[in-house]
């Protein structure tokens, strides 16, 4: 019988095991932090892993001061990495919490690292996940609004960006979404359009069939909760969006497509690239999906 081979050499650039964590080297990195670094720390850590790439739109302005500042953290332990094995060529260096690190983020909590949560193989595990992908692509969808955001000075903003896990903790026991986010962008008569959305990342792994079932929990949550959140399905394909489209018709929620490969010249997922489900006119803005449902807004989580 033929043995499944081995996957090996899946990661490349294995970091030096990390020194024994003392109360001084805390002390000498929290030091060293800058606000912008703990808010890095925290996005690493809520939403797992970091490209370089991803890290340089939402916080720095060159690739190079970037890299410096990553290279600064990695070297204090407060931020760990990994780049994945590619058949041709390289990819980039992946980011995620290192052990400093998560100290200084348990002792702004007032917890300890059990209470915090962490354990550098929880951490990491995330290298090696199957879900690899699929996290770097629901983060990616969030660092190009961050960045579109970044180049406006209107009051375009991303408001709110919960990961999977935090949606699970509240809403788990109906709907699941890969995410939650909160975006702002002004009318052209300046008026504020604010959308709460879910976002379902779909890389074609699924079939149309068992992703269409989603609804029927956000459904659910929308009867439990009193509170109608639309579902945004970010896809890999225009074959692929057509399908789902025909198979949703008129779902129950507000529920809009679009295809992730075609919006990068249209300013990313900000861009007028989403199709309402059950419609056929033209492609709107993310904002202006705001206008198009009228919902209530999703309470704030509680804070732990």
């Amino acid at each position: 019988m033929t043995q499944p081979r081995k996957v090996v050499h899946r990661l490349r650039g294995a970091q030096a095991r990390p020194p024994r964590v003392t109360p001084e080297l805390v002390a000498d990195l929290a030091y060293r932090l800058t606000d912008r670094d703990r808010t890095m720390l925290g996005l690493v850590w809520e939403h797992k892993v970091l490209t370089t790439d991803q890290i340089t739109a939402l916080f720095f302005r060159t690739p190079e001061r970037a890299r410096q500042r990553l290279n600064q953290l990695y070297r204090l332990y407060a931020l760990l990495r990994f780049r994945p094995w590619a058949p041709v060529g390289s990819r980039p260096w992946h980011w995620v919490l290192g052990p400093t690190g998560a100290h200084v983020l348990a002792i702004a909590q007032d917890k300890t690292l059990e209470e915090f949560g962490y354990r550098q193989a929880r951490a990491t595990a995330i290298a090696l996940s199957s879900k690899l992908g699929h996290q770097v692509g629901v983060n990616d969808f969030f660092t190009r609004l961050n960045a579109h955001a970044r180049d406006r000075s209107d009051g375009t903003s991303v408001q709110e960006w919960w990961s999977e896990q935090r949606c699970a903790n509240l809403w788990g026991d109906l709907a699941r979404p890969d995410a939650f986010g909160r975006w702002t962008e002004p009318a052209p008569d300046g008026t504020p359009n604010t959308l709460d959305f879910f976002l379902e990342y779909d890389n074609g792994t699924e079939t149309l069939a068992r992703v269409a079932a989603k609804l029927g929990g956000y459904a659910d949550l929308a009867e439990s909760t009193g509170t109608t959140t639309p579902v945004l399905f970010w896809l890999p394909s225009p074959r692929r969006e057509a399908n789902l489209r025909e198979r949703l018709g008129t779902p129950e929620v507000p529920v809009a497509t679009a295809v992730h490969t075609l919006s990068s010249s249209l300013q990313g997922p900000a861009g007028p690239v989403w199709r309402p489900a059950g419609t056929h006119g033209p492609k709107l803005r993310l904002a202006a999906l705001a206008r198009v449902w009228r919902t209530t807004r999703n309470p704030e989580p509680e804070r732990s």
